[in-house]
């Protein structure tokens, strides 16, 4: 039996930050956490997923109850990133590959609540409560709130304004102690601790992912197919995008590769070393069982990023050929697939 302090190191650790840390202490102190974690519907899950499903497998070891949620409204509101009659295959597509995501590291479904949004978000009572937090929400608050996640326009649609009234009351309906999402997310955490209150509703906790940096060193966008992976791209194809990478020698900060080192593959190893291959004339294979060791010498130059890139598409294929495999053998997946995403 874990004791709470072991549990909530290992709920919060590698989290960028964590807003009401002592709730989560006491909490604990009396039981395990409820969380949620939330993925709107739009452009096809990419490998910076991942990142988001060692956390969710560390809460499960921590014996968190975990909701995923699967927020189709919420890719519709926003700017119509997802078309109504999309959402119902988009939604298929994104639980096919966040389910195969989990299990291709090691986590178990059965431990895990999948919801869908529309399930819950048309009720009368959330309807009701939708209208009562949009009453007390001020518009300048609600496009702050939404500013890093949701499309931003001079002009903005009012189903845009709605997106952070939603998010808050998922809280609520999913009956959870907290929310798990990217930093990206923090303006809209701090609306749901601000605006739930006032409708007589508890404030919850939330723990923030870091945001890995995309191949071109901005952040890696489903949009953009560019500064992506997906999930089914074949291994020659990751390769060939890996090789084209930003990737600096030497530098640390901003390094999309070595975060996903970090954040992905060091945590998957679970104690193993991760190797880098190299030539007998380069001076042969290099081994490192800590992350700091790995950044220490990338940041000596006595790794060279050309190195680093192979190693890292090596895991990564590691970790998508099963995916790719379960989706070849599906039939009833692909075609859901072409009606989700037409164009693609």
């Amino acid at each position: 039996m874990m004791k709470p302090e072991e549990k909530c190191e290992l709920i919060t650790r590698n989290l960028q930050e964590v807003v009401g840390e002592e709730e989560l202490k006491e909490i604990l102190k009396k039981r395990d956490l409820k969380i949620y974690w939330g993925t709107a519907i739009s452009g096809r899950p990419h490998i910076a997923y991942f990142v988001p499903m060692i956390k969710i497998a560390d809460f499960l070891k921590a014996g968190c109850s975990v909701t995923i949620l699967f927020a189709d409204l919420h890719g519709y509101l926003d700017n119509q990133k997802s078309l109504w009659d999309q959402l119902e295959h988009r939604t298929e597509y994104y639980q096919f590959i966040i389910k195969q995501m989990l299990t291709s590291i090691g986590v178990p479904l059965k431990k895990l609540k999948f919801v869908k949004g529309t399930d819950f978000q048309l009720g009368e009572e959330y309807t009701l409560d939708m209208y009562r937090l949009a009453s007390v929400t001020s518009y300048k608050d609600a496009k702050k709130a939404g500013a890093e996640v949701v499309k931003q326009s001079d002009n903005p649609k009012m189903s845009s304004l709605l997106y952070p009234t939603l998010q808050a009351l998922d809280e609520q309906y999913l009956d959870v102690d907290a929310q798990f999402g990217g930093v990206d997310q923090r303006k809209i955490f701090m609306y749901d601790r601000e605006y739930l209150p006032k409708i007589d509703y508890k404030k919850r906790i939330h723990l923030m992912n870091p945001m890995i940096p995309g191949l071109t060193g901005d952040k890696m966008s489903a949009s953009d197919s560019a500064s992506k992976i997906d999930i089914l791209d074949s291994e020659a194809f990751i390769t060939k995008k890996m090789n084209k990478a930003f990737c600096p020698e030497g530098i640390v900060e901003g390094n999309g590769i070595l975060a996903f080192v970090r954040n992905v593959i060091f945590p998957i190893l679970n104690d193993k070393s991760f190797v880098i291959t190299r030539d007998k004339k380069f001076g042969g294979d290099l081994s490192f069982a800590h992350y700091e060791a790995l950044e220490g010498s990338y940041k000596d130059k006595a790794i060279h990023p050309a190195d680093l890139k192979q190693a890292v598409a090596r895991e990564i294929n590691i970790l998508t050929t099963p995916i790719r495999k379960a989706f070849d053998t599906d039939k009833n997946i692909q075609f859901t697939t072409k009606m989700a995403y037409p164009t693609d």
